[in-house]
């Protein structure tokens, strides 16, 4: 079922929403400052583009990945944030939408908080 979900996910936004990520981060490695941010990017960009039968676990971040997620959330982390909340709404309209936007919902919580996060399978 996640295979399926997975396909018909690429087929309905998530190509281009990794692409999306993938260019965000390739934009932000421009600088030194901005690799970690980028990097942060790439990784999200791997999720979105196969998120049924992953999950986020938030955490596990020290001092440093602290002050990387305020500058994150501060400077562009609530536009990809509200972007993905306000597309996972309007999948949440339909009933047959209702797991893609979760899906989303999943996507704008990693949106905010990048740094430390671990992405794992379902058990």
């Amino acid at each position: 079922m996640k295979f399926i979900g997975n396909i018909i996910w690429l087929l309905i936004g998530g190509i281009i929403a990794s692409i999306a990520w993938f260019l965000a981060g390739l934009i932000l490695c421009i600088t030194i400052i901005g690799i970690p941010f980028g990097l942060q990017c790439f990784k999200i960009a791997g999720f979105v583009l196969w998120p049924f039968g992953r999950e986020i676990e938030l955490g596990h971040f020290g001092a440093g990945g602290l002050i990387f997620n305020i500058v994150w959330l501060v400077v562009f982390g609530w536009e990809f944030a509200i972007a993905h909340l306000i597309i996972g709404l309007l999948f949440c309209i339909t009933i047959i939408g209702i797991p893609f936007g979760l899906q989303h919902f999943k996507l704008s919580q990693l949106g905010l908080i990048p740094f430390g996060a671990q992405i794992q399978q379902k058990q």
